[in-house]
């Protein structure tokens, strides 16, 4: 099924105009059985060099290119936003780098297509921190929606 979407200057309560735009994807979350060996993988074999590790959410960080590769035990996340519980898959969730970022503005026009959001927070990515918001697509599949770092935008 194809999708025509528009983008329009203007955006707000009762509009279809999606009040953003995706420019990439910024990040993808990987749950490891073995986590050591996915990260060795990708940064021995496929050449992603370690750029960051959070030892408190036992998260290592790869960077490809312009996005990263975000490694983490199977049940590291359980409960974390963006976690959409269920059966443990090895894709936590796909971060969608937005050029525009108005919480208020976003959160209303997935509300009024039936989407349930995330708190909005300050995270980092591959162009590091931004706004973001977490949501979950028909099939249940994470998805963050985050800005590009220094944007200006609202969180």
């Amino acid at each position: 099924m194809a999708y025509n979407v528009r983008m329009a200057t203007r955006s707000g309560p009762g509009s279809d105009v999606v009040p953003f735009r995706i420019t990439g994807i910024d990040h993808v979350v990987l749950r490891a059985r073995e986590p050591e060996r996915l990260v060795a993988f990708y940064r021995d074999v496929l050449g992603c060099p370690v750029e960051r590790e959070q030892p408190d959410i036992h998260l290592t960080q790869l960077r490809a290119g312009r996005c990263l590769i975000d490694v983490v035990p199977q049940r590291a996340l359980a409960g974390a936003p963006g976690h959409t519980g269920g059966t443990e898959p090895n894709v936590d969730h796909v971060c969608l780098l937005i050029s525009s970022f108005d919480a208020a503005v976003i959160r209303s026009y997935l509300r009024e297509h039936g989407v349930r959001v995330g708190k909005v927070a300050i995270r980092y990515g591959a162009e590091g921190e931004g706004p973001s918001l977490y949501l979950q697509d028909p099939e249940g599949n994470g998805i963050e929606l985050k800005a590009a770092a220094g944007s200006g935008e609202s969180a």
